[in-house]
C-alpha cells in the first residue's frame, strides 16, 4: 500500500472549506480539519460568531470522520493585521485586512502550524483559485528561504509556482491571495480550483451539510464579521489610539472641492473612504468623498457620484510583491510591461502599463480613468489568467478635475498674455 499523504484543511465553518475537506478525503488523503480563531469579541447582536462557526466546522469534521483542531491567532491578528489597519486609517488610507489576513495569518502562522506542528505534507483552503502545479507536486516542494536582496541571483535556475484564476470567474479569489509567499503557495492545495460555487453547493447538499448551506455568506471584515464599521472604528479608536489622537476634537469639516465652502461636519477622516457618499444634511444633491487632509482633518467632497475629482489614471505602489518572487523578465528587461489591473475584488480588469522603479515600487498607468482609486488598497496585476501579485497603493496621480483646472489656468494665462499691449520698441 502506498504512502497516504496528510493534508491539513483550514475550516471556517462555511460551505467552501467544508466541501474542500470532503473532496480531499474522497481523493484518499489523510485529512485534518483546523479552525482558526482570530478575533476575540461578540458581534453587534451580542453573539460570538466564532463559536458558532467553530461548532459548524466541528460538525463537518465529525461527519467526515476526520480529526479536528482549533488554534488561536488572536494575538497575532491584533499585532500583524488589525494594528496595521488602525495605523493605515490614521494616515488617511483605506486598508484591505482580508489580503493582510491571508498574508500574515492563514498563509504564514497557520501554514507553519499545519506543516511543522501537525506534521502535514500540505495545507488546503476553500479558496476559488488554482496553481500551476498538480496535487502530487505539492508534496515534493522543498522549503525555500526568501531572497536576501531585492531580486534573486540572475543565474539561479528556478521554477516558481504560479497562481491562476479559479474556474468560477465570479467567485475567483486570487485577488485576496495576491500577497502570500511563494513558499506558502508551493505547499498549498486548492480543492475547489475547477469548480463553480453552484456545484460546490450541490456537493454540500448531497453530503448532508445542511447546517453550513443555510448560512449567509460572510461579507464583513476578515474574522471580525459584519458590524456597523463607523461605530466599530470609533469604539476601537477611543480605546487604542494615542493620547494625542484622543485629545483631538470630535468633529471635523466637510469642505466642497469646488469652492472651499464648509458644508458640514464628520466624526473623523478615518471613518470615510474615497468615493463613498458623505452624509451631509441640507444639500440639494448628493456629495461624495474625493480627498482627505489628515493634518487638518478636513474631508473634501464633490457633487455627483461621477465628479471628475474622483477619476484618476495613475497610481504608485510600495515595493511590489511578485508571487513568483522575481518580477516578470519582460518588466526587468525593459522596465515597462502591459498587463491588467484591479484594486477592488470583482471589478472588471483594466488594461494598464506598469513601470518598475529601482526600489521595487511600481507606477501603474491605466488605459482609462478609474473612479475612486484609494491609497491603502492593493493594486493587483494580472497577465491573462495569472495573478502576478500586488502592491499597496501609496500615491495617486492627479485627478481629472485637477488636470481640467490646470488646463483652464493655462488657457486663461495665454489669453491674458495676448491681451497685454505689446511694449513700444525703444529708439
Amino acid at each position: 500500500m502506498g504512502l497516504v499523504r496528510h493534508v491539513v484543511c483550514a475550516m471556517s465553518g462555511g460551505v467552501d472549506s467544508s466541501v474542500a475537506a470532503l473532496l480531499l478525503k474522497r481523493r484518499g488523503y489523510s485529512v485534518t480539519g483546523v479552525f482558526m480563531k482570530n478575533w476575540d469579541s461578540l458581534d453587534e447582536s451580542g453573539v460570538c460568531s466564532a463559536e458558532k462557526d467553530c461548532a459548524d466546522a466541528y460538525r463537518v469534521c465529525q461527519s467526515l470522520d476526520i480529526p479536528f483542531h482549533q488554534v488561536s491567532y488572536v494575538k497575532e491578528y491584533w499585532h500583524e493585521v488589525f494594528s496595521n489597519l488602525l495605523k493605515e486609517y490614521e494616515k488617511g488610507r483605506t486598508p484591505n485586512p482580508d489580503i493582510l489576513c491571508n498574508k500574515h495569518i492563514k498563509f504564514n502562522h497557520f501554514q507553519k502550524y499545519a506543516i511543522n506542528t501537525l506534521g502535514a505534507d500540505a495545507m488546503a483552503t476553500g479558496h476559488y483559485a488554482r496553481t500551476s502545479q498538480e496535487d502530487e507536486e505539492v508534496f515534493q516542494q522543498p522549503h525555500s528561504a526568501p531572497p536576501p536582496t531585492l531580486f534573486r541571483d540572475r543565474f539561479e535556475i528556478r521554477n516558481p509556482v504560479r497562481l491562476y484564476k479559479g474556474a468560477d470567474l465570479l467567485k475567483d479569489q486570487t485577488f485576496f491571495l495576491s500577497q502570500i509567499s511563494q513558499d506558502a503557495l508551493r505547499q498549498t492545495m486548492f480543492p475547489l480550483a475547477g469548480l463553480t460555487k453552484e456545484f460546490v453547493k450541490k456537493i454540500a447538499a448531497e453530503a448532508g451539510f445542511d447546517h453550513v448551506l443555510k448560512k449567509k455568506e460572510s461579507m464583513g471584515i476578515c474574522f471580525i464579521g459584519e458590524r456597523n464599521f463607523e461605530n466599530f472604528i470609533l469604539e476601537v479608536r477611543s480605546k487604542t489610539w494615542t493620547v494625542s489622537m484622543i485629545m483631538m476634537k470630535l468633529y471635523w469639516n466637510f469642505v466642497c472641492i469646488e469652492d472651499g465652502t464648509v458644508l458640514g461636519t464628520h466624526k473623523g477622516w478615518f471613518t470615510l473612504t474615497l468615493g463613498q457618499r458623505a452624509r451631509i444634511g441640507g444639500q440639494k444633491e448628493a456629495m461624495f468623498v474625493v480627498d482627505k487632509d489628515v493634518v487638518t482633518g478636513d474631508v473634501f467632497v464633490a457633487p455627483t457620484t461621477n465628479h471628475p475629482s474622483l477619476f484618476r489614471d495613475t497610481v504608485r505602489t510600495d515595493r511590489f510583491h511578485w508571487l513568483t518572487v522575481d518580477p516578470p523578465p519582460e518588466l526587468v528587461r525593459t522596465q515597462m510591461m502591459e498587463c491588467h489591473f484591479r484594486f477592488i475584488h470583482q471589478m472588471p480588469l483594466i488594461p494598464c502599463t506598469v513601470t518598475l522603479n529601482m526600489d521595487g515600487t511600481v507606477w501603474i498607468s491605466v488605459s482609462q480613468p478609474v473612479r475612486a482609486l484609494t491609497p491603502g488598497q492593493f493594486a493587483v496585476l494580472y497577465k491573462g489568467d495569472e495573478c502576478l501579485g500586488s502592491g499597496k497603493i501609496i500615491q495617486l496621480g492627479p485627478s481629472e478635475y485637477t488636470l481640467q483646472k490646470g488646463r483652464e489656468r493655462l488657457v486663461a494665462a495665454a489669453v491674458q498674455q495676448k491681451e497685454q499691449p505689446t511694449p513700444e520698441p525703444t529708439s
